[in-house]
């Protein structure tokens, strides 16, 4: 089965081919950040009419580069929800009317269920059963995984997502849109230990994450050594995101080992864009490797939102006999432990 992966949630325009027998066969995607670098933040209305515009086009790129033709699709993923409402009918609309058209099955699939099967796409992909940590800029879950759709919520951000208060912190230093990457690189150059931030809530049982403290006790400290322009000197700013992302950093690590000890298992999966940062993934390999656990994540062009992820997804629930029918709905609140199992 040959599946065609449409991914419009927000702000990026994924499309992907992927054949349940050989594996991936290409994908191509498109990035608004251009477009939305200047307004600080996303703008669900230019999100939409962008991938209008992008849409199409990419899947007749993705088709030529594959040496394929519209005939040659078997069934048609797009991603359904959670997202911006916009966004998801473009997807949705698109891949239905597509699918009618060439008279083959369609799937909405589960955003946060793309993210959480990408490292499947991987040579060594992870076993079921596993604890998975999903950290985006619009989530951070930890979800306890025994087969795909059979999916158990053990916590949650209860304010910010770990990408949203990236992005937050980075605004309070004047960096661009997106911040979790150039918090990160700034941070390279920070100077340990000169900050030393909270990490928030793990001095309490449980699993739930809050990271709005974490912000507001960082624009304190921005705020506290601001100079005349209204920002740090250039130095004071590289120690303020090294000490921000290590909180952040350390805060996920130690949820996530507590999570595998609570669960009894030994094996987590990273996903979502913040999974990419070097730091967090070097601090899991290291936090897991002393409880003989392991640490899955998929390559970092997965890591955002593409279209391979949603084709897979798409793939294994299509392969279990499922599909939607004519009527084109999307969820833009959709949560992932209401999920039917394959």
């Amino acid at each position: 089965m040959r599946i065609l992966g449409i991914e419009t949630s927000c702000d990026e325009t994924g499309v992907a081919l992927y054949d349940s027998q050989q594996g991936l066969l290409g994908h191509r995607l498109y990035s608004q950040v251009a477009l939305h670098s200047e307004y600080g933040g996303v703008v669900p209305e230019l999100a939409s009419r962008d991938h209008v515009r992008k849409l199409l086009p990419l899947v007749a790129e993705l088709l030529s580069e594959c040496g394929l033709e519209k005939q040659d699709i078997d069934a048609v993923a797009y991603t359904k929800g959670p997202g911006l409402v916009g966004a998801l009918m473009v997807g949705a609309c698109t891949g239905r009317a597509l699918a009618f058209s060439l008279g083959v099955p369609a799937i909405g699939v589960h955003h946060m269920e793309g993210h959480l099967l990408a490292p499947m796409l991987e040579e060594n992909p992870p076993a079921f059963p596993f604890v998975a940590l999903l950290v985006s800029g619009g989530h951070t879950q930890l979800v306890r995984v025994d087969r795909i759709g059979q999916y158990r919520l053990l916590g949650e951000s209860l304010d910010d997502a770990a990408g949203e208060a990236f992005d937050k912190a980075a605004k309070m230093m004047d960096l661009d849109y997106p911040g979790g990457p150039l918090i990160a690189k700034l941070a390279e150059q920070g100077e340990e230990g000169r900050f030393v931030f909270p990490r928030p809530m793990v001095d309490r049982p449980g699993l739930d994450f809050s990271f709005s403290g974490l912000k507001t006790y960082t624009l304190n400290t921005v705020t506290q050594h601001a100079q005349s322009n209204g920002l740090p000197d250039d130095q004071t700013c590289a120690d303020i995101a090294c000490a921000f992302q290590a909180a952040v950093v350390d805060t996920l690590v130690i949820k996530c080992r507590r999570a595998l000890e609570q669960e009894k298992l030994n094996t987590l999966v990273i996903a979502g864009g913040v999974s990419a940062n070097t730091l967090l993934r070097r601090r899991l390999e290291s936090a897991l490797a002393k409880i003989q656990s392991k640490v899955f994540y998929a390559r970092h062009e997965f890591c955002t939102d593409n279209g391979a992820m949603i084709a897979y997804a798409g793939c294994q629930r299509l392969l279990a006999d499922q599909s939607d029918g004519l009527s084109v709905k999307v969820t833009p609140r959709w949560p992932l432990d209401t999920l039917e199992a394959c």
